[in-house]
């Protein structure tokens, strides 16, 4: 069985030109959507990847109508290859059912590979330069260092719970048990 997936971006778009497509092509049910690529909710697709079963095939228009990036459309289709579920899209001349597009598919992983590599490179080499220039990473401390000073006394001296200490600072109580495993103890700073 042929599964049709077809999106617009805009509800002022019209799925005509898609559906006309998809219906040429043998599609015997067709799934779509009025969402951005990059929407986490696309329903129509959900559905779509719900009702396909071993055997079948989904059949977009065009790559872009199904993913947002070549990273996402390679885990898409690696995801139906696992299920046994075909993928053509007919603007590119891509049916991972012949030989031809399973190559494709291949290729179009590689290249999925080699840019998330790049990407982690890119940041790797941003993190590095900020570091180099000083710059404190992360996120900023909860406690300063007379907060944990004074929770360290609390704690430690007036014997308060942890519970009540977190909630004078507003935190969550692990995080002053971490403030107490670094610090020194009271006993030390007197």
């Amino acid at each position: 069985m042929r599964i049709g997936y077809a999106r617009v971006s805009t509800d002022g778009q019209n799925l005509d030109l898609q559906t006309s497509a998809l219906s040429a092509a043998g599609c015997d049910r067709i799934f779509d959507d009025h969402a951005s690529g990059a929407a986490r909710s696309r329903p129509g697709l959900k559905a779509a990847l719900r009702h396909l079963k071993p055997g079948d095939t989904l059949v977009v228009w065009r790559f872009d109508r199904l993913a947002r990036s070549v990273p996402h459309l390679a885990a898409l289709i690696t995801s139906l290859q696992k299920r046994s579920v075909g993928f053509i899209s007919l603007t590119e001349a891509v049916d991972t059912t012949t030989d031809i597009g399973l190559m494709i598919v291949y290729v179009l992983g590689a290249i999925a590979q080699f840019e998330r590599a790049l990407i982690r490179e890119r940041v790797n080499a941003g993190l590095a330069a900020a570091r180099a220039r000083g710059s404190i990473l992360g996120r900023k401390p909860a406690l300063d260092q007379d907060q944990k000073r004074r929770v360290r006394r609390l704690c430690e001296v007036e014997r308060l719970p942890i519970s009540t200490v977190a909630a004078e600072f507003n935190v969550h109580p692990r995080t002053i048990r971490r403030c107490l495993a670094t610090l020194p103890t009271a006993a030390d700073t007197i």
